[in-house]
């Protein structure tokens, strides 16, 4: 009844967290076609502003916010004449954040476009509005309003072009194709875009083929080959974050170690092996089997889940909303359980069972049936830990993370058994269980309750809900972590807790340490970049009040937008493949854009492109490609990105940087998780340099 209690709870929280997101629209548009029995025709955009809010004017100076742009994507038999033009004049300030005049309209404007309609069967005119809108205290992210008209909305007594003499041919009127707008990162409307026909399918030695639906110009054409020609390490060195979850996995096999569970059997084992046979040889050996069978175990563990789901499987799960929401529940459930609201127990029958198993058999079989009834007594305790350690490998999308993962945690837990039969001498010096293995598990109770915010943030992040922001965030952990240093100094007790006599020197340092952390956190919230949690708080971006100015944002989320714009501006370009659940694509931003040799460089020298291989976002329409003999589709976003990082560079690893000339070729190796500055500038300046001699 309790645990159903929570669950509504939670679900209830979740729930009333989303109606809170709520979704501002202070800009009414109203776009209409004044039609006249002329060719002439005016095209009507009347903005409505809401009272406090304001919309930008066209054409404001480079560096400023968003201007408002009308962009024409079809534009067939018709003909634009003359400018825009607004009702009203500007209200102009200057700003002081852009160190510019802007100039805006407040409550209701309207734009007027000209047109001439050469041929009324075949007019077609589309487009879109693309705006700001601001007031004192925040900016809303551009928005874009579509629009279109045809044929059924002039009338047919439009002028039509005089026919030719008898026996001459009527010369053809040609149809402009769809041009793209490219948005420039200031906001500017694209001006003079040069199109190019799409390529046939090309493909590589690789296996991949690049359907005709993904290809503009070579910018999708593979360049894997091309990167190993300099010197490209990254492509063909093993992934780093193996060692990375494999010292999470030891780190949690030690804490796992600690915990009431496991830690009175190390004595109880130990002894009963060393009492077995009056051979201590015999004695030890069996001891040091015992360990290996509960890395077998947990090994296995780690392989079956990976060949049961998969390792793309396990990566989708990793960014995937009811996955993450599921383990946010499931960790908060863990740290009520940790707190000593319930007890998490398993059916005695099972290891009764194996219990009697290892006393009938004998030998290897006897001691692995020994170890299986350690895994199934420990689980209630190391359950958490594990699920926790999945999750973490999970992200990596190898079939050998979680693999790595529940090794480091089983060679942790082993060692100690295997130790004291060694050295027996050293049970003698063993800490008697108590009360302190309690707190061990309060204290882990803490610390999965602000694990959980992870998950629910990678959700948030990916799906774009905005009820997690980066403030929000930050005010759950410096309470969480202030209520832990009250606990670790006795101000908090839980109904499993000892009497806490006096605070001994441990628990005083770990209070400390954890009162600490929680100050750390709090100038985060003015906007500071706190590096040191910078791989488990939402980004910079996601804060709504912000003080600090050196971190970096990409001028473009757009693989073929970005691309276009850097070729008519004449720059390199650094491709940035991340991802929401990216821990270490965070700390990059946080230690090293931060630099400000590297922010100027990424600013000025190049064009930044973020593509997010997690983005959730629908497409317009699935696309369907070949890879490795079998059909695949694409249907986010993130699904479009990870394909181009796959097929045209042969990585599928996040953060992933790679350097580009205008023509899509690479202008120097690839770069991937290392947070050394003097190393990432100098990547940026080879390929900048490789650039400019070779353009």
């Amino acid at each position: 009844m309790t645990m159903k209690r929570l669950l509504t709870m939670f679900s209830f929280l979740f729930l009333f967290s989303q109606l809170q997101a709520q979704i501002m629209d202070p800009v009414k548009w109203k776009i209409m076609l004044e039609d006249s029995d002329t060719a002439e025709k005016t095209l009507v955009f009347t903005a409505t502003i809401d009272a406090g809010w304001h919309l930008y004017d066209l054409d404001l100076p480079s560096g400023g916010p968003v201007s408002t742009s009308f962009d024409y994507e079809t534009l067939v038999s018709v003909e634009l004449v003359g400018k825009i033009e607004p009702s009203t004049k500007p209200t102009t300030e200057y700003d002081e954040t852009f160190g510019m005049n802007l100039r805006w309209y407040s409550g209701t404007v309207t734009f007027r476009q000209k047109i001439k309609v050469t041929d009324a069967a075949k007019f077609k005119l589309t487009g879109e509005v693309v705006y700001m809108a601001c007031n004192d205290e925040t900016c809303l992210p551009p928005e874009r309003v579509e629009f279109s008209f045809d044929k059924r909305h002039v009338k047919a007594t439009v002028e039509q072009p005089a026919e030719a003499p008898a026996g001459q041919e009527q010369p053809a009127t040609e149809e402009p194709a769809e041009i793209p707008a490219i948005e420039e990162p200031t906001g500017q409307p694209a001006t003079g875009v040069a199109t190019t026909p799409n390529l046939p399918a090309t493909g590589d030695a690789s296996g991949v083929t690049v359907p005709p639906a993904l290809q503009i110009s070579d910018w999708w054409r593979p360049v894997i080959e091309e990167l190993k020609a300099f010197g490209d390490g990254t492509l063909s060195t093993t992934d780093n974050s193996w060692l990375i979850i494999f010292l999470t996995g030891f780190l949690g096999g030690l804490v796992a170690l600690l915990t009431p569970c496991v830690w009175p059997m190390i004595p109880m084992t130990v002894s009963f092996f060393l009492k077995r046979t009056k051979d201590r040889k015999k004695a030890i050996r069996d001891a040091i089997t015992y360990g290996i069978s509960i890395i077998v175990i947990y090994l296995a563990m780690g392989l079956l889940i990976t060949g049961i789901f998969g390792a793309s499987a396990l990566n989708d799960l990793s960014t995937n909303a009811i996955f993450n929401i599921l383990f946010f529940l499931l960790l908060v459930l863990f740290a009520v359980l940790f707190f000593g609201a319930f007890e998490l127990v398993l059916p005695s029958s099972w290891t009764n069972k194996l219990d009697s198993k290892a006393d009938s058999t004998t030998g290897i079989i006897s001691i692995f049936f020994m170890s299986f009834t350690l895994v199934l007594v420990s689980f209630s305790c190391t359950g958490p830990i594990i699920g926790t350690l999945l999750v973490q490998a999970a992200s990596m999308g190898s079939y050998t993370g979680p693999a790595i993962g529940m090794f480091g945690f089983a060679l942790a837990l082993s060692i100690p058994f295997s130790l004291f039969a060694i050295f027996p001498n050293l049970l003698q010096s063993m800490p008697k269980s108590g009360g302190w293995l309690n707190s061990v598990k309060v204290v882990l109770g803490f610390l999965e309750l602000a694990l959980a915010l992870k998950f629910l943030s990678v959700a948030d992040l990916a799906y774009g809900w905005g009820i997690l922001d980066r403030e929000v965030f930050l005010v759950l952990w410096i309470v969480i972590f202030a209520m832990l240093g009250l606990y670790l100094l006795g101000k908090l007790k839980f109904s499993h807790d000892s009497d806490l006599k006096y605070v001994s020197v441990p628990r005083l340092f770990m209070a400390i340490i954890s009162f600490a952390f929680a100050v750390y956190m709090i100038p985060g919230l003015w906007g500071a970049p706190l590096k040191a949690i910078s791989a488990f708080s939402p980004p910079l971006n996601t804060q709504d009040f912000n003080l600090y100015e050196n971190e970096v944002h990409a001028a473009f989320d757009d693989y073929e937008l970005g691309m276009e714009y850097a070729r008519r501006v004449n720059k390199p370009v650094m491709i940035d493949f991340s991802g929401y659940g990216c821990v270490n694509c965070r700390k990059m931003e946080a230690s090293v854009w931060t630099d400000p040799k590297v922010k100027y460089m990424l600013e000025n020298d190049y064009v930044l492109i973020t593509l997010f291989v997690d983005d959730k976002t629908r497409l317009p329409e699935t696309i369907e490609i070949e890879e490795y003999g079998k059909t695949r589709k694409l249907k986010t976003i993130g699904d479009k990105w990870s394909y181009l990082q796959r097929s045209k560079f042969g990585s599928n690893a996040q953060p992933f940087y790679v350097l580009l000339d205008n023509e899509g070729m690479p202008v120097g190796p690839s770069y991937a998780y290392d947070e050394d500055v003097d190393k990432y500038i100098k990547f940026l300046q080879g390929g900048l340099n490789y650039y400019k001699e070779n353009k």
